[in-house]
């Protein structure tokens, strides 16, 4: 599976552009802030409906404009595939394959697998755990349809859930029969998430430490530990447990939704006591995890798009990435640089075919 090419209509800085790409490596090289990340965000919309970087999709539009286009043309398992994603103000952001716009953004998700790996990762480490619960769910929903489903389910419910807490404290009621239907249905879908969740990290960690090692070469030892509510309980005795505390913050204090994934070196929060080496070390072994585990359940190579990323490696880990392409580990890659020189000497050294695009 490849992009063979892209257009863009008042997507961020562009106001019109057209690429078309080598199959295997494709580099924007140029100065900071001339839209190099911007191309590589556009490619990962067309895998997951959004921005990576923008999470209001309207202020991706081109300043002064009122709608952006993407366009791109795959070609996957034989056949040529073409996948727009388009937004136009005061209205819902559209999504099509083949001239066909889906119903739900929901059942696109897996069609492109694709993995980035950018400086912005490390809010991985310094955000909140709904940052890496996210993580968690992107790379589960790459290759699993279900999962996603009851993810979105579980939300629909625990918002209404919290709606009626709210209620209950507004108005001085409380109703045991109305909150134990959502508590069932919250248990229903929170156990399997919690079950697929655990189930993911047990075949992850191992790719994720041997990753961890071959970068690094080093005997850090480093851990990701799934922290859980539903670890000491269901999900349904921990609902009625804490009511009284629900009730109290007019929210559900328990659940999947709380869920957090510990990074750690040495048993000790990276966050805290990792260097930034140390740190970013830590976020390309997980990335290039998510891409060999995408790889195993999808049977196609993920896009993977490296954000800047050759600026924040050492000649080791350089190293190491284009090893992996020499030995075809890598499907089609797009990589962002502001060093031109730096970029062809490093692609030009995995005698892969390659384009580069002076912006």
């Amino acid at each position: 599976m490849y992009l063979k090419k892209i257009s863009l209509f008042n997507y961020k800085n562009f106001s019109e552009a057209d690429f078309d790409f080598d199959t295997k490596i494709n580099c924007f090289v140029g100065k900071n802030g001339i839209g190099k990340t911007n191309v590589l965000d556009a490619i990962y919309h067309l895998s997951y409906g959004k921005s990576y970087f923008n999470p209001l999709a309207v202020q991706n539009i081109r300043h002064g404009e009122e709608f952006f286009v993407i366009d791109g043309a795959f070609h996957k398992q034989q056949r040529d595939e073409q996948i727009v994603c388009s937004l136009k103000k005061g209205q819902k952001k559209i999504l099509k394959r083949n001239g066909k716009p889906y119903d739900k953004f929901s059942d696109h998700i897996g069609f492109i697998p694709l993995v980035i790996i950018s400086p912005a990762d490390r809010d991985l480490i310094v955000e909140g755990s709904e940052t890496r619960r996210k993580f968690i769910d992107s790379v589960i929903s790459q290759s699993d349809a279900a999962y996603l489903q009851l993810l979105i389910q579980y939300q629909k419910v625990l918002a209404q859930r919290n709606a009626l807490l709210k209620y209950f404290a507004l108005n001085h009621v409380f109703e045991t029969d109305t909150l134990n239907i959502y508590n069932g249905q919250l248990d229903a879908a929170g156990q399997k998430i919690y079950e697929k969740r655990k189930s993911f990290l047990e075949d992850f960690i191992p790719i994720f430490n041997r990753h961890h090692q071959a970068i690094t070469g080093s005997g850090e030892t480093v851990q990701l530990v799934y922290e859980s509510h539903l670890h000491d309980a269901s999900l349904l005795q921990l609902l009625e447990q804490n009511i009284a505390k629900d009730r109290m913050l007019h929210y559900t204090s328990v659940g999947i939704h709380r869920d957090d994934l510990s990074f750690e070196l040495d048993h000790h929060s990276i966050r805290k006591f990792g260097s930034q080496g140390q740190q970013k070390s830590f976020l390309i072994a997980l990335k290039l995890a998510q891409f060999e585990f995408v790889k195993q359940q999808s049977g196609e190579k993920p896009i993977i798009l490296f954000d800047d990323i050759f600026d924040k490696l050492d000649e080791s880990r350089v190293g190491k990435i284009v090893e992996m392409v020499n030995n075809d580990d890598f499907g089609q890659l797009f990589i962002s640089d502001t060093h031109p020189q730096r970029t062809e000497e490093i692609v030009k050294s995995t005698h892969q075919s390659y384009r580069i695009f002076n912006l």
